[in-house]
């Protein structure tokens, strides 16, 4: 069992940066592929990023690719995800998520969920 709290979350001018953070509970999150979601107003939800265990390997949406970097600290049990030139298209709430297989990009594929943190980009 896994469970995941988001933060760090809020509003940003565009062209600014953020860092997200996941706190994990559970003896298994060192073991477990990571991910970021987002889901826009009235929109689905959609992949972000992810990465493996060890944090050796890491997969993006095309959409963030070289603005963000998702990271992870297994010692302290912690997802990051820094966020920089965001864009207003970037606002969503933002959901970690713990899986099975390492860069998945479907829904699906993750078990455990945190409640999201509001990200917001004015223009």
């Amino acid at each position: 069992q896994v469970q995941l709290v988001e933060s760090g979350g809020g509003l940003v001018q565009a062209g600014g940066s953020l860092r997200l953070s996941c706190a994990a509970s559970g003896r298994t999150f060192s073991r477990n592929p990571m991910a970021w979601f987002r889901q826009a107003p009235g929109k689905e939800r959609v992949f972000v990023a992810a990465i493996n265990w060890s944090g050796g390997a890491t997969y993006y949406a095309d959409s963030v690719k070289a603005r963000f970097r998702i990271s992870r600290d297994n010692a302290k049990n912690t997802l990051y995800l820094q966020m920089n030139s965001l864009k207003p298209e970037d606002t969503a709430v933002y959901y970690c998520a713990a899986g099975r297989l390492a860069g998945r990009q479907s829904l699906g594929d993750y078990d455990y969920w945190g409640q999201g943190t509001q990200v917001t980009v004015s223009s």
